[in-house]
């Protein structure tokens, strides 16, 4: 006769919450298995439970203890899938444990599978995975439980699939605090700011209060769009409302300050926090060297060391390109070899900044040479590295062995056929440009515009190149008229060779002066008045041309002008450049 449930269920709960480790686990699973409940399935499924979840656990038990399982039930599925989705190294593991469970027949999926599943493909962006799971949601019922909705929010967000994950946040009738969360915060990972702001301020008119998750997302969004004001406001809302400035918000905030141009702000909360981790400080450093201020990042770094917080990669990263972008190379090469005595293994980006760092100095030799020793074979980003130190310094013996690796890693990639084309457009080579133009038109590849953006009264305005889509772009086409005659007066010529479009010299100039960042800085001058600092954020790197001119624009104009591009900020001031020419 089976014992009654209550006489397994008390003894087992109590002993597994008091369990403080894997060792009195152990223990108790002994006991049990000389015990008349050996067989109690409920007992092994806690046990069970205990191994793949808990802090104190262990996954390669619990592995162990689910393959004597004879029919394991729908909680102990969920405990190893959910488990199996926490390790440190993820793998595919919950997705075919998932499978195993359906293919057993003994155990159907409720909501809690599904979403620990949808976790698990999130996790390492399986679309094709999660996408049948959503289909299971529907087969089993299950796709109004908020789990499985909150699970596929996440995993639409997660693989930036945002229009998805916008039909299912629209089927949720009741959104709580995390759903908004995860949508504002999958909006922001992709770029799509405005988005993420609008739906922060439904959350506010549908009444539920932003915690500190949800504003770290929204920070973030502003850091990535550069949206000054807006993180401002922001900010002012956190005091406002009494959110607590916890580590991950606080080091959000000074993200954004930096990544937005007001580094003094950055390094003045940093300063304020009273407990700063890892992360904090690299965060400081990283924002200090795009900035350019780059012996403020290195004393920075030794305050690290003596306060005895360990650096990670993200610190190295800032360390070796605020070396990059002042040549310092003596003192890379000492960074270099300290990460190394302290156990942090180098990762492709360690390897790119010094590639940077020696091309900048113009040591290119040893760059390749140092590209050849690589451990891991180097990624198109080292090869493109390469390649613009070549085009600046305007003599290299590697060129053609450089091209050959980055258009097999990466042959429908325009940025690299736009690199080549100016290459050899730098050295007068027009029939390797031609070539490089026929070997796209072959490819279908066609050229990512440069985009740039711009805050105006809260809302981040687009451009592109030669963009005419803008509602005011007769007015801004005004001021690029105006900004053309005062720069030519003031002695600039344009640097046509930058265009490879086979037109006369006039055109060529026509198509600089329509450059994504000019038609920002256009519109930032129609909007603003000074002493307001116009704000420009580009997704490539300024190009040498209008780097000049914006120097002109800033002294003609009397206006400061600040540009993010792709690799660091340009802080234009009466006709200088904070990177002193040196980008």
């Amino acid at each position: 006769m089976p014992l009654p449930a209550q006489l397994v269920e008390d003894p087992i709960n109590s002993l597994i919450q008091r369990c403080p480790d894997m060792r009195t686990l152990r223990q108790i699973h002994a006991h049990f298995l000389k015990s008349p409940l050996s067989s109690s399935l409920y007992a092994l499924s806690k046990i069970l439970a205990f191994s793949a979840l808990s802090a104190a656990g262990d996954i390669a038990y619990a592995r162990r203890l689910f393959a004597q399982i004879p029919n394991p039930n729908v909680f102990s599925w969920n405990s190893m899938i959910r488990g199996c989705s926490l390790v440190s190294e993820p793998s595919k593991e919950p997705i075919f444990l998932y499978k195993q469970m359906l293919r057993s027949g003994f155990a159907y999926p409720n909501s809690f599978t599904l979403a620990f599943v949808l976790k698990g493909c999130s996790i390492i962006s399986a679309f094709f995975e999660g996408i049948q799971v959503h289909c299971h949601a529907f087969k089993y019922g299950l796709d109004s439980s908020p789990f499985v909705q909150t699970g596929l929010l996440n995993f639409y967000a997660k693989c930036e699939e945002i229009a998805s994950a916008r039909s299912v946040f629209a089927e949720i009738p009741d959104k709580n605090l995390v759903v908004w969360s995860v949508i504002i915060g999958g909006c922001a990972r992709v770029g799509l700011v405005n988005e993420a702001l609008e739906l922060f301020r439904e959350m506010q008119e549908f009444g539920v209060a932003p915690d500190e998750i949800t504003m770290v997302s929204v920070i973030s969004a502003c850091a990535k769009a550069g949206a000054l004001d807006l993180g401002r406001w922001l900010h002012a809302f956190i005091d406002r409302k009494g959110i607590q400035l916890d580590l991950k918000l606080s080091t959000a905030l000074i993200d954004m300050y930096a990544k937005c141009g007001m580094i003094e702000k950055a390094r003045e909360l940093f300063d304020k926090m009273e407990v700063r981790d890892t992360m904090a400080w690299s965060s400081m450093i990283v924002g200090l060297a795009i900035h350019g201020h780059v012996k403020d990042a290195l004393e920075l770094f030794k305050a690290m060391l003596d306060s005895q917080v360990k650096p990670n990669h993200v610190t190295f990263i800032g360390v070796l390109s605020a070396c990059a972008h002042s040549g310092l190379v003596k003192d890379g090469r000492r960074y270099w070899s300290t990460m190394k005595k302290l156990g942090i293994e180098p990762l492709m980006e360690h390897y790119g900044c010094m590639i940077d760092l020696l091309c900048r100095a113009g040591l290119l030799d040893e760059a390749y040479s140092f590209i050849n020793d690589m451990p891991i074979v180097p990624n198109s980003v080292i090869w493109r590295t390469l390649l613009v130190g070549c085009k600046n310094n305007r003599s290299f013996n590697e060129v053609e062995n450089a091209a050959e690796q980055l258009l097999q890693l990466e042959p429908l990639n325009a940025e690299n056929y736009v690199l080549l084309s100016n290459l050899y457009a730098s050295r007068c080579q027009w029939e390797k440009v031609s070539y490089m133009r026929k070997k796209m038109k072959d490819h279908g590849v066609r050229v990512i515009p440069g985009c740039s953006s711009t805050e105006i009264d809260g809302f981040v305005h687009e451009f592109t190149v030669a963009d005419d889509t803008h509602p005011e772009i007769e007015k801004i086409r005004e001021v690029l008229r105006d900004i053309a005659e005062r720069v030519r007066r003031a002695g600039h010529e344009p640097w046509t060779s930058a265009v490879l479009h086979d037109v006369v010299e006039e055109e060529k100039e026509s198509a600089l002066c329509e450059h994504s960042e000019r038609l920002a800085i256009a519109y930032g001058l129609l909007k603003t008045k000074a002493p307001v600092a116009i704000r420009v954020v580009k997704n490539l790197r300024v190009c040498g041309d209008c780097h000049e001119v914006t120097k002109v624009i800033s002294r003609v104009y009397g206006r400061e002008i600040i540009v993010r591009d792709r690799v660091r900020f340009h802080r234009f001031v009466n006709g200088t450049c904070s990177c002193n020419d040196f980008w």
